[in-house]
């Protein structure tokens, strides 16, 4: 439990409340999300502007992350067309029929050693074996890495 010095936080920084700073400024994130979701309403010019607001975050990101998350961009969008780019808590997620199916997130933005790129529950990745991975460790994209990510992309959306 955090002391009057520490501002109420515990020594894993999460306030008192339960959240870190980070998952705070994620829950704000979607919120506003959601709202500006809710103004733009629906057809092209929302798809214009849900693809434009993924750019505008994946701009924002530190120069490798930048870089890594273009690269995804491309490769998603490249084996999953139908796939619409949207914000996700504040990051780079692809949707089908407005549920977020896989998404990125930046290892820096989230201050952790590396990205990662998931998979939600709507993604058709089920193995008959009752186990199969919901997200990656994402340190660079090579053609090797690429063509995983898109057979994986392309799996998800089957």
């Amino acid at each position: 439990m955090g002391t009057a010095g520490d501002g109420g936080k515990n020594k894993s920084g999460s306030s008192a409340e339960g959240f870190s700073e980070q998952e705070r400024a994620a829950i704000k994130s979607r919120a506003a999300e959601l709202r500006a979701e809710a103004r733009r309403g629906r057809g092209a010019e929302k798809a214009v502007a849900d693809e434009a607001a993924v750019l505008a975050k994946i701009a924002e990101m530190p120069e490798s992350d930048r870089v890594l998350a273009e690269r995804v961009h491309a490769v998603v969008t490249g084996a999953a067309p139908g796939l619409a780019p949207k914000l996700y808590y504040g990051q780079p997620g692809y949707a089908s029929n407005g549920k977020v199916v896989c998404f990125f997130r930046s290892g820096q933005m989230d201050k952790e050693r590396y990205s990662t790129f998931g998979f939600s529950a709507e993604a058709n990745l089920d193995d008959r074996s009752g186990l199969w991975p919901t997200s990656y460790a994402l340190t660079e994209l090579n053609d090797e890495t690429e063509k995983a990510l898109a057979a994986l992309v392309e799996q998800a959306v089957r």
